[in-house]
């Protein structure tokens, strides 16, 4: 029977010493007691190895799953994580550099966890990129986490805790290359046509109605929107200023300003309340509004029991002062929901795939106004209204207009 190409070599028991082993390229590697969690772990670490290697036995010989000296990945991680929570803070709260750093950190440690940090190299960060690709994130997901973990040993030799050499070796590992790896590539984000934003603005409620209509006038992010107040808006002028409070450039002293014109402020206007420091879109307000509306539109009398009825003092669950991209997003997709419905006929697994091809996310109506405005005014325009430093940034968030190509070409072609 002909060998299987992509057979990987098994974990096995050796007879004679009772040890675990896996064979690769015909020689034998022993990795300690049989059906221990180390003898586990080191069949892992060898194994990835040879895959990131192309499925050649690396030529240096396989390390200590023990170190002899120096502190474990493991050991170095916990100083490094007492950095992280304390350094990646904005405003008391943890930003979400934390949880990526989490995540890209994880195949290190469950490979090389309690190995010797000195002894972590190119072919080892390589391992760690193959579980990564294995798990089936996208290229330039796998180049970021591989960033952070380069730069996890780069803290770690700042801090004398691991030899400097073991960094300048990991600078050698270079990014994955378009077409040339096994990583799939993630879908382009699109801008979102103004159909089927209209079909989604009758299924939501009026604050998050307001909010999908800012971000489609002025481009501005979705964290920018959620936190608006009044104290934040200057409406002297004939167009309106908003400086966010806080923004995703402000660590790089950045000042984001925000101009509002007279669509965009037919759209903030009714949401202008006494207190300038309030939300002005706020998921607290819309519930009572709900509710409000519920009772205006009710066709048959309360019953004894439901007058009797009253709100619980300490619920689980209390709507907000002011919405969190995720909710913000969370109102967006079960507004997508409503406005196209999957048809009858289609099975649980095809109605997920229809509601993912037919939601839209608050980033991309960042997309559709850099593509207007670049579209308008050129891309010049268009870097300056959304805040970014450089127009290579812009051209990401802006569709190419394919239209003018295609006149010119008709003219000179």
């Amino acid at each position: 029977m002909p060998k299987l190409k992509n057979k990987v070599p098994s974990y096995r028991r050796h007879k004679a010493t009772g040890q675990a082993v896996v064979t690769l390229n015909g020689k034998d590697i022993y990795l300690g007691a049989y059906n221990s969690a180390e003898s586990r772990e080191a069949y892992q670490t060898v194994l990835n190895e040879w895959l990131a290697n192309h499925r050649r036995r690396p030529s240096t010989p396989k390390r200590s799953v023990t170190p002899a000296d120096g502190l474990t990945i493991n050991e170095v991680f916990l100083d490094y994580w007492a950095f992280v929570r304390e350094y990646y803070r904005k405003y008391g709260k943890p930003t979400s550099e934390v949880a990526s750093i989490k995540r890209a950190l994880t195949p290190l440690l469950k490979l090389y966890g309690r190995q010797s940090s000195e002894t972590f190299g190119p072919l080892a960060l390589k391992a760690c990129r193959h579980k990564m690709i294995e798990s089936g994130l996208t290229r330039g997901v796998i180049n970021n986490h591989i960033g952070r973990v380069k730069r996890f040993f780069k803290w770690a030799a700042e801090n004398e805790l691991v030899p400097p050499e073991v960094y300048h070796g990991l600078q050698t590992v270079s990014g994955l290359r378009r077409g040339r790896s096994p990583a799939p590539e993630s879908a382009p984000v699109k801008p979102v046509p103004d159909e089927r934003i209209d079909a989604v603005l009758k299924h939501v409620n009026q604050h998050v109605a307001a909010m999908i209509q800012l971000q489609r006038f002025t481009g501005m992010r979705p964290g920018e929107v959620i936190m608006m107040r009044a104290c934040d808006l200057d409406t002297s002028g004939k167009v309106w200023l908003y400086r966010p409070s806080t923004h995703k450039t402000e660590h790089h002293n950045r000042e984001r300003l925000i101009c509002l014109g007279p669509r965009a402020q037919g759209v903030v206007r009714p949401f202008l309340v006494d207190d300038l420091r309030a939300y002005l879109f706020s998921p607290k307000l819309a519930m009572a509004e709900h509710r409000e509306n519920l009772r205006a539109n009710r066709k048959t009398p309360l019953t004894p029991s439901q007058r009797r009825r009253r709100p619980k003092r300490n619920p689980k669950k209390r709507p907000g002062e002011c919405y969190t991209i995720g909710s913000y997003e969370h109102a967006i997709n079960r507004g997508c929901d409503k406005a196209f419905p999957p048809p009858k006929k289609l099975n649980e697994t095809e109605v997920r795939q229809w509601r993912k091809d037919h939601r839209w996310s608050p980033n991309q109506l960042r997309h559709s106004a850099a593509t207007f405005l670049r579209k308008e005014f050129g891309i010049e325009a268009a870097r300056v209204v959304l805040g970014h430093s450089s127009a290579a940034i812009t051209e990401v968030y802006a569709e190419l207009d394919r239209g003018k190509a295609a006149d010119i070409m008709a003219q000179v072609g």
